[in-house]
């Protein structure tokens, strides 16, 4: 029986919220509807706060409730989790009303709004690259602000993910094999981000791209790149010393010696054959050049002599009288 009543008093109150949030939405009464909408907030009851107060927009405006209406709306808006949307009312209200004592902690919760809103480090990152922007914009307007701490910690935080993704993008070209990409890739996070802690892991995977692409490379390219890949084994014994990495770079260095000792034998062989090569060539280019010769002056003989053979025979035709005249004797 207590069960029973219990039960029929939460269908009751159920019913009666639900009657009044379709009363104060029905109702014309900006008085009625200020005061369910507060009351949803205060509920936590988010989106019948919404609704009402998006009814409220057009009826406070110019009024005293105006700015308590739109800062309970972006606050409604956060705790729903539509954080675009709250990030540009907490800062609208921010810029609106300057002077009001919540100015700052709505440009805080618009900066923090801006922060919620960044996408995962895989994602695109135009979110966390606009969400840095915003929370330095609260440490230039408010550089005394206790909330400014907590502001340092976030622009980290979202940085990092922004180093990351760059680190991660180049690790990606490794493992795919494109080692000359992957190189690129990192040093250009060592550019952009020139303090990362990510620094011994990037050192790591340019050494080895380095080294990867040396030991793969093109006869043309190969000197250049083990010299390469051996000078930064140095600078990274040199800047980590006494690290797991500086370990690797002392193995690498080593696989590399041998590797340009290999090379360079190889490399006077290539070139002792390929002179070898060359000068037989040469001989052949002689040869040739002279069996050319002797053809062009035969063919020279045999076309002089025709010449002459002809010229031998238009002057015989000069010289030939013509025959003498014949006369037919009439009968």
């Amino acid at each position: 029986m207590k069960k029973y009543i219990l039960g029929l008093f939460a269908v009751a109150v159920v019913s009666s919220c639900v009657s009044q949030q379709d009363k104060a939405m029905k109702s014309a009464d900006k008085n009625y509807i200020l005061k369910v909408a507060n009351e949803n907030f205060a509920k936590k009851k988010w989106k019948n706060s919404l609704a009402l107060y998006d009814r409220l927009a057009n009826l406070v405006a110019g009024t005293d409730d105006f700015p308590n209406v739109g800062f309970n709306t972006a606050y409604a808006n956060y705790y729903d989790k539509n954080y675009k949307l709250a990030g540009h009312q907490f800062k609208n209200f921010a810029v609106s009303f300057p002077k009001d004592p919540r100015a700052e902690e709505a440009a805080y919760m618009s900066a923090l709004c801006y922060y919620e809103g960044s996408m995962d480090y895989n994602l695109d990152q135009s979110s966390t690259e606009l969400a840095i922007n915003e929370l330095q914009d609260f440490l230039n307007n408010y550089p005394t602000s206790e909330r400014s701490k907590n502001i340092t910690t976030l622009i980290d935080e979202l940085s990092y993910k922004l180093e990351f993704k760059s680190y991660e993008n180049g690790r990606q070209y490794f493992n795919m094999g494109d080692y000359k990409a992957a190189n690129t890739a990192l040093e250009n996070v060592l550019e952009d981000f020139p303090s990362t802690k990510l620094r011994p892991k990037i050192y790591d995977y340019m050494m080895k791209s380095r080294y990867l692409l040396a030991q793969k490379s093109i006869y043309d390219l190969k000197d250049e790149r083990i010299e390469s890949a051996l000078s930064f084994t140095k600078q990274v014994e040199k800047d980590l010393p006494n690290t797991e990495y500086s370990k690797t770079a002392l193995d690498l260095r080593e696989k590399l010696e041998k590797e340009k000792k290999d090379f360079a034998v190889v490399k006077k062989q290539t070139e002792a054959r390929i002179a070898t090569l060359t000068a037989r060539q040469k001989k052949e280019v002689e040869k040739l050049a002279e069996k050319n010769k002797t053809e062009d002056q035969i063919k020279n003989q045999i076309d002089a002599e025709k010449k002459a053979m002809q010229i031998q025979r238009d002057s015989a035709k000069l010289q030939t009288p013509p025959p003498a005249a014949t006369f037919k004797i009439q009968r």
